[in-house]
């Protein structure tokens, strides 16, 4: 009863995960007036940009709104594909490494590409398995 009461007044722990994860939905949304302006040198000089601060220290946390901006913003020019904010939320979901669960058709394969190039920003290597052929 005490249980249901506090997840009345505070939410699920899910319910809070997901509203944090929506805040940085936002950020990376501000963002991308700023990324549809960049050339496409310029937007390809932020990869080199972003592993230049992480080096420095910056942590791929830090770096995340900004990198999901700049991969939104090439995946609508070179597939002609924009990332909907619930993919946004997949992306964080998969760089945290949580699972995240999608029907078919809802984009993974583009999800998949926020935590990929996240994480490739390292250059350590990332793999990525997949069941389909593409």
């Amino acid at each position: 009863m005490i249980a249901s009461f506090v997840r009345k007044i505070f939410g699920t722990r899910n319910d809070r995960v997901i509203k944090q994860m929506r805040q940085r939905v936002a950020q990376i949304n501000d963002l991308e007036p700023q990324m549809q302006a960049l050339d496409d040198a310029a937007l390809r000089a932020k990869t080199d940009e972003f592993y230049q601060r992480w080096h420095k220290g910056e942590t791929l946390d830090q770096l995340l709104p900004e990198a999901f901006a700049v991969c939104r913003e090439m995946s609508q020019r070179v597939l002609g594909m924009r990332h909907f904010d619930v993919q946004l939320v997949g992306g964080m979901a998969l760089h945290q490494g949580k699972i995240s669960e999608m029907r078919t058709g809802e984009g993974k394969t583009l999800v998949a590409t926020l935590a990929v190039y996240l994480n490739a920003l390292t250059r350590q290597g990332v793999h990525v398995v997949t069941v389909n052929d593409y």
